[in-house]
């Protein structure tokens, strides 16, 4: 999983401003201008420097203090003033020097935020955070859906928010994208429509690349008819940075699922994909691949504590065993697998035939893995004003043949009864690593609060 396969950081820049306290002359203030330029070369452009009390061009993304001095304790009116995200980076490493936690704290006691990373990598996710802020003001998210709710187990989907007006309406409010909705079924049409010679070219030009087990050539042929479908409609607007599709409740229109679609549009281009069209996972992972740069992907909780609300769902006799409190332990599983996992981001891959029976049978799905360790869960919760996280690691994965769980990997965390009280979903977004530190930064760019459920 190489740096450079799995992710690109945001293509804008942060554009911070840079304050000074007395001289933009002073060495030791020309100095750390000299190390910011360099370490945050491909994150921010720094405008030119102003004095403290002066506004800020309205380009500016944030502020930063390259230097702090004793003036901050008497100058606290002018720094309570300044409206935009204010930084303090102050080391030649990119982070805050250990000698401003007393002027930080103190600024916190009388309620002024700063951020003061004490990594580089989080200074670099707050530059990308600040830009895919003004990014998303020209970003469009696409979802193929027609009659959402209507389709398949009707009595399940009808109960989901994503579907909802209201829900559209906060979301873009919150984030400023622009939401396009086309027809899943004209999509599928146009698929099938697509001939079989120029699906087997397409497939032919990846084959090598692609592990497949236990698919037939016409279901190969329907996914890349799929993901040629698909591309058409990017290409058409280059604007569009995040797609799904109501591939389950609205099955019936589709002979195939878009799981490798996805995978191939990720990995091809960066496209966001949104299973079951899930608008709120969506922008949620929009911005933990932007910001962060994480491997991340979207799967189905089913807490042990959850008993046979969970198993029934899943077709499974029992949980797997674990070494011990099995009530701090989730399975994860969706579409018969772990769920739509990218390969740049996966240590096991492949295609397989598909497990749900709400799908066609020529339909396929995605049999991947991540890496075992540390995990972080993050989505977004209504009205949008918080995020619901889940510290965890990921400790084994587990086959059930002839489920709907085929494989699924358990999730240990440190507090199951809290985390099932306060879930916000039951999709929830996985990315590697204990990524809290840097996702309280993203929430504080985008004004949200972090809700750390364990």
């Amino acid at each position: 999983m190489g740096s450079d396969a799995r992710c690109r950081p945001t293509d804008m820049k942060a554009k911070l401003q840079p304050l000074y306290f007395q001289s933009a002359e002073d060495p030791d203030f020309v100095k750390q201008m000299g190390h910011l330029q360099t370490v945050l070369a491909e994150e921010a452009e720094f405008l030119p420097p102003k004095a403290l009390g002066e506004k800020p061009p309205a380009a500016a993304d944030a502020v930063i203090f390259p230097q702090m001095l004793g003036d901050a304790y008497r100058r606290v009116d002018q720094i309570r003033a300044i409206k935009l995200p204010r930084l303090v980076i102050t080391s030649e490493f990119g982070t805050v020097s250990m000698w401003d936690w007393e002027i930080n704290s103190y600024l916190a006691s009388l309620g002024i935020a700063v951020m003061a990373p004490y990594n580089l990598d989080q200074a670099r996710h707050i530059c990308r955070s600040l830009a895919l802020k003004k990014e998303l003001k020209s970003a469009k998210f696409l979802v193929y859906q027609d009659n959402p709710g209507e389709g398949f187990q009707a009595e399940i989907f009808k109960r989901f928010y994503w579907w909802e007006e209201e829900c559209i309406r906060s979301l873009t409010a919150k984030f400023g994208f622009t939401l396009v909705k086309k027809s899943f079924k004209e999509l599928a049409e146009r698929a099938k429509a697509i001939p079989d010679a120029q699906a087997k070219e397409a497939w032919r030009q990846r084959k090598d690349n692609i592990p497949v087990e236990k698919l037939s050539e016409k279901a190969i042929y329907s996914a890349m008819k799929v993901y040629l479908a698909l591309k058409q409609d990017l290409e058409a607007d280059p604007d569009i940075v995040s797609a799904g599709i109501n591939c389950l409740n609205e099955s019936a229109y589709s002979d195939t699922t878009p799981c490798l679609a996805w995978n191939l549009l990720f990995e091809e281009q960066k496209l966001v994909w949104g299973c079951e069209a899930d608008l709120v996972v969506m922008v949620t992972e929009y911005l933990v691949h932007k910001a962060l740069g994480v491997p991340f992907m979207m799967t189905n909780l089913y807490p042990f504590l959850m008993g046979m609300a969970a198993l029934k769902h899943e077709r499974i006799p029992a949980f797997p065993q674990v070494d011990e409190r099995p009530q701090d332990h989730i399975l994860m599983a969706h579409c018969g697998y772990l769920g739509v996992v990218p390969q740049s981001f996966a240590t096991q891959w492949k295609v397989n035939e598909k497990v749900l029976a709400i799908v066609d049978d020529n339909a396929h799905a995605l049999d991947a893995r991540l890496p075992k360790g540390a995990v972080t869960l993050v989505k977004l919760l209504p009205p949008f004003d918080r995020l619901s996280v889940v510290q965890g690691d990921l400790v084994k994965y587990a086959q059930f043949p002839g489920s709907d769980c085929r494989n699924g990997a358990v999730v240990r965390v440190a507090n199951g009864h809290r985390m099932v009280k306060d879930l916000a979903s039951h999709h929830y977004i996985v990315t590697v690593g204990d990524n809290l530190p840097s996702l309280e930064y993203l929430a504080q760019v985008f004004d949200l609060q972090c809700q750390v459920l364990s």
